[in-house]
């Protein structure tokens, strides 16, 4: 019950969340939830297409609080546009609940989709009489993604259609400047000074990773019909026309659980190598994708596999396990210019962990079982020779399997000399050469020297040890991911080491 002109209103307060495509806001949202700020939150989150993603997210993340403190609802669809009536279906829901005793609320946030227009939000509850009465909207807040708006502001559209970042821009009456932490602080005034342009009221607090105040998103009353009416004069109208987006962008959802003749890929676990080789393609060629995000289920991993990007910003990793009895079906969506379905479909399928597939990567390894080789192990080439192809043992990292095992010529005391190539290249294994690589070779620092090579990271062959290795005194912990000189640590995750693409929170 919030105090409103000296008198006291007893309307539960909305918080329309919104925000182009990888703004942050679903990041925003888990920290609102992980806040401690004793508020029951009802959640409605809106998912652009077919497939929820970002409620599995949240729950994943906020598994202890979802149960006591929250409640979710997805809306599938555009909630300016198809789904409004769902949207006044499950407010009026929450107020026969609270009428009827069984429910006390002290907020409502709505999470939009990154393609909504939100005046046709707030007019819901602004001119429907039975939701206004029991709900007051109380502000929408507006993420912005410091690294793209200026260009999501720049992109040209059809005549009569929507910029929906300048009109989540316009309606907002907080601006939440996110990533700041991704531009340099030279161009933040620049950026700032875009958005001023646009709207000069509200106030703008720059942020990283959403972490902000609970106080900078519920309860700010900051909604001013008077100037919601200048920017929109229809927003009073329910005739009023409905948002007219560009036509060219849509969604690309692949579900695994999905009805067998609704779903567009096959059902099995995805190969982690093949699988990363897909993403880092489309992250390199994604001026028409805007926003990648899903949940996977990878061979040889208990854990799921959780990504999402924006652009050319990827972040990813294992996240929770997948529960006893639980399905393992992988979840995709793309949203983008002209997307070709059967396209991605096929990709994907091709990623799949299968006797063809595992035939495919035999085919393409460089050398037979049986040849010697040179390995780069703590910066020194040793020799060796390949004893196993396509090798992965239970104490490798999730996922992972090797392109090679080798036995060393000459190991270590107290060691069987077995290791494991986590890449067939020449900078973590090569043919033998026509000189002495005998006992622990030549320092591969030298060969980088001299121009022959490039080490990866310390260890870049691993040893196999058996599981009382601990007792070994040549055994060391078990190593962090290889990654490319030229990539950035795919937060944890094994796979990373291929993408090499910028990474950042989204």
């Amino acid at each position: 019950m919030e105090v409103a002109g000296g008198q006291l209103d007893p309307r539960v307060p909305v918080t329309i969340l919104t925000g182009f495509l990888g703004s942050g806001k679903t990041t925003l949202l888990n920290h609102i939830l992980t806040a401690t700020h004793g508020r029951k939150i009802a959640i409605i989150e809106n998912e652009y297409g077919d497939t929820a993603i970002d409620d599995a997210l949240i729950k994943d993340k906020n598994s202890k609080f979802h149960s006591d403190e929250e409640i979710v609802e997805v809306l599938n669809g555009c909630i300016c546009c198809s789904v409004r009536q769902d949207l006044v279906d499950f407010v009026l829901k929450l107020a026969a609940r609270t009428k009827a005793g069984h429910l006390c609320l002290d907020a409502i946030v709505i999470e939009t989709t990154g393609l909504a227009d939100p005046a046709p939000v707030a007019q819901t509850f602004l001119v429907d009489p039975e939701v206004r009465e029991y709900a007051r909207l109380d502000g929408i807040v507006t993420l912005i993604d410091a690294v793209h708006i200026e260009a999501h502001l720049d992109e040209e559209k059809p005549d009569g259609v929507v910029n929906e970042a300048a009109a989540q821009l316009a309606f907002a009456d907080r601006l939440l400047l996110n990533k700041t932490d991704l531009v340099s602080s030279a161009d933040l005034p620049r950026i700032e000074a875009r958005l001023r342009a646009v709207n000069a009221f509200a106030p703008i607090e720059r942020c990283a990773h959403g972490q902000v105040s609970v106080k900078s998103v519920l309860n700010i009353r900051g909604f001013d019909l008077q100037r919601a009416l200048k920017i929109s004069p229809e927003i009073l109208n329910p005739n009023a026309p409905k948002t007219l987006h560009d036509a060219r962008v849509g969604s690309v959802s692949l579900d695994q659980s999905a009805p067998r003749h609704l779903r567009l890929v096959n059902k099995g676990a995805l190969n982690i190598r093949l699988m990363q080789q897909w993403v880092s393609e489309l992250l390199q060629s994604a001026g028409d994708i805007f926003r990648m995000k899903g949940v996977l289920s990878i061979a040889h991993a208990e854990q799921r596999f959780v990504y999402h990007s924006v652009h050319m910003l990827f972040n990813g990793g294992f996240a929770a396990p997948w529960a006893e009895g639980e399905a393992r079906e992988s979840k995709m969506v793309f949203i983008g210019k002209n997307l070709n379905a059967e396209a991605l479909a096929d990709r994907f399928n091709a990623c799949l962990e299968t006797p063809e597939t595992r035939a495919r990567q035999l085919e393409a390894l460089r050398f037979a079982i049986g040849d010697e080789v040179e390995c780069n192990v703590d910066n020194e080439w040793c020799a060796g020779t390949v004893v196993a192809h396509l090798y992965r043992n239970e104490w490798m990292e999730q996922g992972m399997v090797a392109p090679y095992q080798v036995k060393l010529d000459q190991p270590l005391p107290d060691d069987d000399g077995l290791i494991f190539a986590p890449a067939d290249i020449d900078e973590c294994i090569r043919r033998r050469r026509g000189r002495d690589v005998t006992g622990r070779g030549r320092d591969a620092a030298a060969d980088r020297a001299d121009g022959r090579g490039q080490t990866l990271c310390r260890l870049a062959l691993r040893r196999v040890l058996p599981r009382a290795a601990p007792s070994c005194p040549h055994w060391q912990p078990p190593l962090q991911p290889l990654y490319w000189s030229r990539a950035e640590r795919l937060r944890g995750s094994w796979a990373g080491f291929i993408a090499g693409y910028p990474v950042a929170a989204v």
